[in-house]
């Protein structure tokens, strides 16, 4: 399972940070207050080109696939179980290349 962030960095890039994922992390013993849960099922063509994270939000993928590149042309395949928290909202963005993805957007504050 692939478990990280993606941020905003001083540079006005995206950036990739993996997370941890052990049984001690924070991010498995701390409850989220969340505003919405999403579930999208269409390939939206809107995403293709150069675009920020709408809100910080966490994404897990249910089905299919999304290849994330960021500035540095890092380029990630998130799959089916793989989690990113997306909050690069300003800077220069990302792409994202969805193939049949099927994913829950978790809006969080």
């Amino acid at each position: 399972m692939q478990f990280c962030r993606m941020y905003t960095g001083e540079d006005g890039r995206s950036h990739f940070e993996n997370l941890d994922q052990s049984h001690r992390s924070q991010h498995f013993l701390t409850s989220l207050t969340v505003k919405t849960l999403v579930f999208k099922n269409d390939d939206n063509r809107d995403i293709l080109g150069w675009h920020n994270a709408p809100r910080r939000q966490w994404c897990i993928t249910l089905f299919g696939s999304v290849e994330i590149g960021i500035g540095d042309g890092t380029v990630k395949t998130f799959g089916p179980g793989d989690v990113f928290l997306a909050e690069d909202v300003t800077g220069q963005g990302h792409t994202a290349l969805p193939k049949s993805w099927v994913r829950a957007f978790i809006h969080i504050e």
